[in-house]
């Protein structure tokens, strides 16, 4: 099945869990490093199912070390959206530097690379630790595009699923 067709599959399947009443939108927070691949990705993908959903939910993105990266979106990132039909509107204009601001902003916060973010949120932001979750998701160094996509897919559709049947209770 075309990956346009599943994404659009997966937020048709989740629209029936959303709340009968509509909410006013919470805010999920993706993290990454340089805010220019993964967590681009994972921000454009919520985003276009929430929307075509009517989650209450948006999601926006940010880097913990945007200095390190030039650019503002990854060739990877903005292929993938287009090969799905997701604007890239869906994700902010550029990279951003994650602030104090951001996480109290934040109702929902995920970090995409345990090993590689936790020690930065540790050291920056230590009273919010333990807000983060904490995901796997390997960048260019540790897996390929098409796997690191994929995963994120993956943990967006879960993540969507646990966000929602939080809301509704």
């Amino acid at each position: 099945m075309p990956a346009k067709k599943t994404v659009q599959l997966r937020a048709k399947k989740l629209a029936g869990t959303r709340p009968s009443v509509q909410a006013p939108l919470r805010r999920v927070l993706f993290l990454c490093s340089g805010n220019f691949y993964r967590s681009r990705y994972a921000e454009a993908l919520f985003n276009h199912q929430a929307r075509a959903a009517d989650w209450p939910w948006r999601a926006f993105s940010r880097g913990l070390s945007t200095h390190l990266i030039g650019g503002d979106l990854s060739i990877h990132t903005r292929r993938a959206l287009l090969r799905r039909g997701i604007a890239l509107a869906q994700t902010g204009p550029t990279r951003r530097h994650l602030t104090r601001a951001d996480l109290v902003s934040a109702a929902h916060v995920v970090a995409l690379k345990e090993s590689e973010h936790r020690p930065i949120i540790r050291a920056r932001f230590p009273d919010h630790d333990s807000r983060v979750e904490y995901w796997r998701v390997h960048d260019l160094d540790a897996a390929s595009p098409a796997e690191t996509l994929a995963a994120i897919d993956a943990q967006v559709a879960r993540l969507a699923k646990k966000l929602l049947k939080v809301k509704q209770n």
